[in-house]
């Protein structure tokens, strides 16, 4: 076996209902919290109610920022900021998406720190200890954040999507509560559903991998090819919502250790220059070509992905399962209302040459099986232009 390194600090809170336990999680961090979320809408506003209540009975204060956005930008996390430091807050709740997690961690960098949140990214020697304490509450079940020492953020100047990547910003704690999931829509279900399979699946195969992340990879996709039609289909679901939100939980603890591949490397360059399309659908996008360009280099990873989508494939040799398994993720795109082209998604073929170009920018590529040069980069992503 090779030698490796696993470190995951957060505590989970998991569990339905458990969200009511936030006022007393956050006192163990001081008196004054800054709670980060979307715009308030009717469907959100009695959570936004419950989690204030909540942190109004252990007595802590609260400051609400509700400025974030999809594709949360460097503008957006200094607006944060400075409400964070006028109001000397001691922690940072992150309530909502990956979205409202990732600008909260951001923010905790950015209030204790000289510059920008853009200055302590993945390359740099990143934020130090000062970062404030971070809370991290899901409302979605895919991104992972709660478990993740990322912050994603987009400099909208630069068209670059980037990322912190630090120990030091670990939610503290992270709160799991299925019952917050039931109210997403199906396509955001199926969006941050189909992200939970990516982080999982990507870890499995990466380079950086190691026997705890394939354990707990293999598990969540499983649940995922079981449970996430279902959650897709019907909303209210508990139990299928629940195996999602263990499976998004599971997705961020491989993703903090092993990393992730191509897709995502490709995916934040599609998001930094089109932010109109989401993560998932980025992630969606790609990947019937990614598992073509893919397979042949992770034959025994692949076979087993393959036969969790398609049982039928246990009978038959890994490389006869590896390649049809790019047939059953097909199929199980379809399944979720996924099976999408960059064109339908205002993706030029302009800004796919841009996209290509940047494609090395981050270092996922690297961590993928079979590492793709720009020219096919470029060549992949513009398969993926027009479906039928």
């Amino acid at each position: 076996m090779k030698d490796f390194n696993y470190f995951a600090p957060t505590e989970i809170v998991f569990g339905c209902g458990r969200v009511k336990e936030t006022g007393a999680l956050a006192s163990r961090f001081g008196k004054k919290a800054l709670l980060v979320t979307v715009p308030e809408f009717p469907a959100i506003a009695p959570l936004y109610k419950r989690v204030k209540e909540s942190l109004a009975a252990a007595g802590i204060e609260v400051c609400h920022y509700d400025g974030v956005i999809p594709n949360p930008t460097t503008e957006v996390v200094t607006a944060g900021t400075k409400l964070a430091r006028s109001f000397g807050a001691d922690l940072v709740i992150g309530l909502g998406g990956g979205s409202s997690m990732d600008t909260a961690k951001a923010i905790a960098v950015e209030a204790t720190h000289p510059g920008t949140a853009w200055d302590y990214l993945h390359y740099t020697a990143g934020p130090t200890e000062k970062t404030l304490p971070i809370i991290a509450i899901g409302t979605t079940a895919g991104t992972g954040s709660q478990t993740t020492p990322c912050s994603v953020i987009t400099n909208t100047a630069k068209k670059d999507k980037s990322a912190i990547w630090h120990k030091n910003i670990f939610p503290k704690i992270a709160v799991v509560d299925p019952e917050l999931t039931v109210s997403m829509p199906a396509p955001v279900t199926a969006q941050t559903g189909f992200d939970a399979f990516c982080h999982n699946f990507e870890a499995y195969i990466a380079v950086n991998s190691n026997p705890l992340v394939e354990i707990m990879a293999v598990e969540a996709i499983k649940i995922i090819a079981e449970y996430l039609p279902r959650a897709y289909n019907n909303g209210t679901d508990l139990e299928a919502r629940s195996r999602m939100a263990w499976a998004d939980t599971l997705g961020g603890l491989t993703n903090a250790s092993a990393g992730v591949t191509l897709p995502h490397g490709l995916g934040m360059q599609i998001g930094g220059h089109c932010p109109q399309v989401t993560h998932g659908q980025a992630l969606a996008v790609q990947y019937p070509e990614f598992t073509r360009f893919t397979w042949r280099s992770a034959v025994k990873k692949f076979a087993v992905m393959g036969r969790i989508f398609n049982p039928a494939l246990n009978g038959t040799s890994d490389e006869e399962a590896a390649e049809k398994s790019c047939e059953a993720v097909d199929r199980f795109l379809k399944k979720i209302g996924l099976w999408i082209d960059l064109k339908s998604l205002r993706v030029t073929k302009e800004d796919i040459r841009e996209i290509a170009d940047c494609g090395q920018v981050l270092g996922d590529y690297k961590n993928n099986p079979r590492v793709a040069t720009i020219p096919e980069m470029y060549d992949l992503l513009m398969r993926c232009y027009e479906r039928v």
